[in-house]
């Protein structure tokens, strides 16, 4: 029997591969899907993304129940969390998106290969050959045209630390057996806010501790304060510009010492710490050495198709360096790729038009340049800005801080960057996103109409208030 050769294998299994090899087999592509664990999804489905929206909403049900009066609900007694079956229904959630997955292989005709998949060299002929070793040890070679390497990040750890039952990474305060009653996260980013949100919902008293000026860095400065206006009103203790010196395990739980932005030092105890200070790409032992690829800090710089220096060879996700680690834009990348492969069309990820978002209490979503950084291009601008207070449906989903800000360009209208902090921010700034890749103006989305009542008239408003004609305002 003729050994197969495939038209494109893909080494890692979460969001960038996966949608990879669904669209390889769609374009009718040879396809393999290389594994090392038991079950695809990667980070993102089962210790990432998903479970962690999965407690965001059950934090949101329970901040609604806590003030059932205010919507004529009587509930008897206090609230309580069954902190059981918040974990149950986080796993059913995993659980029923895994085996989602495997349908689609199927569906899609993607053989799943299982082990450890690393580079052998160059391609020999026109075809490459990956090592695979699986669980038991045992290798194999998979023969392939085209390799794409999907292999996904770790959580970064502070020096001399190890997770623990104390010391926490996104994957051990995802299974905790009950909720903490006191919590330390270090790290203000996406992933230390959304944790930060989500226990405080739940109880938990909260010290936020970020390096950086300013809580969520990466967002535009009017956003981060706004967030840290939202947090110190929710009880959650704020220090920014703080230079973590120690962390220490004490009989009942954790003891951090940190630098404050005044130069004092501050101790705090908590029964569990948080690391939340980014993630590493996960690039040793895939045989990038025997390549011409040579990664920066891990990192593997590719061209704008996703093409790495070593021919046949893509690289998409969290590894690539200049990309932000989200899912999405993995997922996009590896849209590209298989369309690249395949010879159909395609267009390259464009930076500016990637939306972010963090899943808060409040929201945010953003998307293009912040104010500052539209700024520092030299460009000249008109900024707009609308407040969720003067819009109706906001008021009937008691959910009525915040804003959505425009930054345009003042000469032509075109929209530079759309930063929202408030009620469903991450569904909302799917519309700026569609606007900004179809390059439409200030002015033609002042004329696109939206549904009344809706969060979405908001942005309407947003639009006209860059020309200071918002009419809820």
């Amino acid at each position: 029997m003729a050994e197969t050769i495939y038209d494109i294998a893909i080494i890692g299994g979460g969001p960038a591969g996966y949608t990879c090899a669904i669209r390889a087999g769609q374009f009718g592509l040879k396809t393999a899907l290389i594994e090392a664990t038991d079950k695809l999804g990667g980070t993102c489905l089962h210790v990432g993304c998903i479970p962690t929206k999965a407690l965001l909403f059950d934090a949101e049900i329970f901040d609604h129940l806590k003030h059932g009066k205010d919507y004529g609900i009587e509930i008897q007694g206090e609230a309580k969390i069954n902190w059981k079956t918040v974990l149950e229904r986080k796993n059913q959630i995993i659980a029923k998106h895994t085996k989602g997955l495997d349908f689609l292989m199927r569906k899609n005709k993607v053989t799943v290969v299982p082990g450890f998949g690393s580079l052998t060299g160059p391609a020999k002929d026109g075809v490459h050959s990956i090592e695979v070793k699986d669980a038991a040890g045992k290798t194999s070679t998979v023969k392939t045209k085209n390799v794409v390497l999907a292999t996904g990040s770790d959580a970064k750890m502070l020096p001399g630390l190890q997770a623990d039952d104390k010391i926490l990474t996104n994957i051990e305060i995802l299974s905790l057996p009950q909720v903490p009653k006191s919590l330390i996260v270090i790290g203000a980013g996406a992933v230390g806010v959304e944790f930060a949100s989500i226990f405080r919902s739940f109880g938990s008293e909260i010290t936020l501790v970020e390096y950086l000026p300013r809580l969520v860095p990466a967002e535009d400065e009017e956003i981060s304060k706004e967030l840290a206006r939202a947090f110190r009103k929710r009880g959650i203790d704020t220090h920014t510009g703080a230079k973590v010196e120690k962390v220490e395990k004490t009989k009942s739980g954790v003891k951090v010492t940190f630098t404050a932005s005044d130069g004092k030092q501050v101790v705090k105890e908590a029964e569990k710490v948080l690391v939340a200070v980014g993630r590493a790409p996960r690039t040793e032992k895939i045989g990038l050495e025997k390549t011409k690829i040579a990664p920066e800090r891990g990192f593997i710089k590719t061209n704008e198709w996703m093409q790495t220096d070593e021919p046949g060879v893509y690289a998409i996700g969290d590894i690539v360096a200049g990309l932000p680690q989200l899912a999405h834009v993995g997922a996009m990348a590896g849209m590209v790729v298989a369309a690249k492969v395949a010879g159909k069309y395609a267009r390259p990820i464009k930076r500016q038009r990637i939306p972010a978002c963090t899943y808060t209490e409040p929201q945010i979503g953003s998307v293009g340049l912040t104010e500052a950084q539209a700024k520092e291009k030299g460009l000249n601008l008109k900024v707009g800005k609308f407040p969720f207070t003067g819009n109706s449906k906001a008021t009937i989903v008691n959910s009525h801080e915040g804003f959505i800000k425009i930054v345009s360009d003042a000469k032509y209208g075109e929209v530079l960057g759309v930063h929202i902090i408030g009620p469903q921010a991450t569904e909302l700034i799917a519309e700026a996103v569609t606007a900004m890749e179809l390059e439409a103006t200030v002015e033609e989305m002042m004329y696109v109409i939206h549904a009344h009542p809706t969060l979405s008239e908001a942005m309407l408003d947003a639009f006209g208030s860059v020309e200071g004609m918002a009419i809820n305002v």
